[in-house]
């Protein structure tokens, strides 16, 4: 599985802005933003003023890591998003919002993103039944997850949800039952993104980015 290994709050640094990249550590005074809201390195004080290509270039930087992507899978779905009929930048997102990890996440099954791809890798979620580790998968429409009915996997899905639940969004189904499961009602749109990410993302800059 292909990640990426640096320091998470230095990249929220890097941007400029909270990526909450680390769960709840991120609303708390030790937030790296908080405490020193300037890029990392010895001249991160002096941030120049950025061109429109950099402004464009920080624009894709930041979705990428939003979701945890590397380069190449951010232009496969580019490329995806560039096929399908609609708003390019509002179907870009919506490939993000359908990742199993983000679902995962989005569902308060794990507190990050990151320990959603976890949890996904090491076998402890379901897919219509069937056994899955790849947190890239795209749901569609009618899909269900479950979590994997063992109990290491139980208690610790239940931990996340007891300590701090987040709103599930509408495109999310939450089914009833003993074990935490749920289905995709439909295809996310943009006002189902992320709020975190919805309020700071100018997704027409990314495309022209990715178009030049």
């Amino acid at each position: 599985m292909a990640r990426t290994t640096d320091p998470v709050c230095r990249i929220c640094r890097r941007e400029g802005v909270k990526l909450y990249l680390k769960g709840s550590r991120c609303d708390s005074p030790k937030c790296a933003i908080e405490r020193r809201n300037y890029a990392p390195g010895m001249h991160g004080l002096r941030r120049s003023k950025l061109s429109e290509y950099g402004i464009r270039l920080r624009e894709k930087q930041k979705l990428k890591r939003f979701y945890g992507l590397l380069e190449r899978q951010f232009r496969r779905y580019f490329e995806l998003a560039s096929r399908t009929t609609g708003n390019t930048g509002e179907q870009l997102l919506s490939l993000m919002e359908r990742r199993l990890d983000n679902v995962v996440h989005r569902l308060g099954w794990a507190p990050s993103r990151a320990a959603a791809r976890q949890l996904v890798a090491h076998g402890n979620v379901t897919l219509n039944g069937k056994f899955v580790n790849v947190p890239s998968l795209l749901l569609r429409p009618g899909d269900v997850i479950r979590v994997k009915n063992t109990p290491r996997a139980l208690t610790l899905v239940r931990l996340f949800l007891q300590a701090s639940p987040p709103p599930v969004p509408d495109y999310l189904q939450s089914l009833e039952g003993d074990v935490p499961e749920a289905r995709l009602a439909r295809n996310p749109m943009r006002d189902d993104v992320d709020p975190h990410l919805r309020d700071v993302i100018q997704e027409q800059l990314v495309i022209e980015f990715c178009s030049r």
